[in-house]
């Protein structure tokens, strides 16, 4: 049967219209299912340093980008609460160490309330660390080594960056970066507004990913002069 214009008027029976587009998963059924061996409290170390180095080093292993990148959060003295991706650059006993301006926004809040959280999102290897603890500043000898340590073009760049200032353009940061360049044509000295801050923990969690989301939380928290070690529900 023809119809208007010579379109076929075809039954239902004779032709049926299929979305073939693909639908994108809801948020609601986005999830992963981790499976794997149980952490027990008998496979952690008593020290929350050595473990956090046994894990690390099953991160590199493992073949993660950048295990050594860490989501800090920070507050300001008013309690308005930050968070940004930065690089762990050392960690021994005494905590762990990155590096910014103190003049951004992580430095001006760490210097009004010196306390911060760290985690490491290690989802591929069904792991995460989280850290929290006191921060204070390294000792600028501390920081002009590391400093000295970084390609040429990252010590330029930590002078041209007025790092969480408004710039007008892209080309003015780029003006900036090539001033400071012919200034320093090579070894630019250790801005006086830019060093190293030390996490030093207090509580430190390790957790592992585990069917039903029945998750592995182990939380060390610091009892002078160790820790304790506790299971938290997940």
């Amino acid at each position: 049967m023809r119809g208007v214009n010579g379109i076929r008027n075809a039954s239902a029976q004779e032709y049926r219209l299929v979305d073939a587009t693909p639908r994108p998963p809801t948020l609601a059924g986005l999830r992963r299912t981790y499976e794997g061996e149980p952490l027990l409290e008998s496979d952690l170390a008593s020290d929350p340093i050595e473990q956090f180095t046994a894990w690390f080093q099953d991160a590199l292993a493992a073949g993660l980008p950048e295990p050594n990148a860490m989501v800090l959060a920070t507050a300001s003295a008013g309690g308005r609460p930050s968070a940004r991706t930065v690089l762990l650059k050392g960690y021994d006993e005494r905590g762990f160490v990155f590096y910014t301006n103190y003049e951004s926004r992580k430095g001006r809040d760490l210097t009004e309330n010196p306390r911060a959280s760290l985690l490491f999102p290690w989802h591929p290897i069904r792991r995460q660390i989280r850290v929290e603890g006191t921060v204070t500043r390294i000792s600028h000898e501390e920081s002009a080594e590391y400093f000295e340590s970084r390609p040429y073009g990252s010590r330029i760049g930590a002078w041209a960056s007025r790092q969480s200032a408004v710039v007008r353009s892209r080309e003015e940061l780029d003006h900036r970066y090539e001033e400071l360049a012919a200034r320093w044509p090579e070894n630019p000295p250790v801005p006086d507004f830019w060093g190293g801050f030390r996490v030093t923990p207090i509580e430190m969690e390790f957790w592992q990913g585990q069917l039903d989301r029945m998750h592995d939380r182990l939380r060390y928290r610091r009892v002078r002069p160790g820790w304790a070690l506790e299971r938290l529900a997940p």
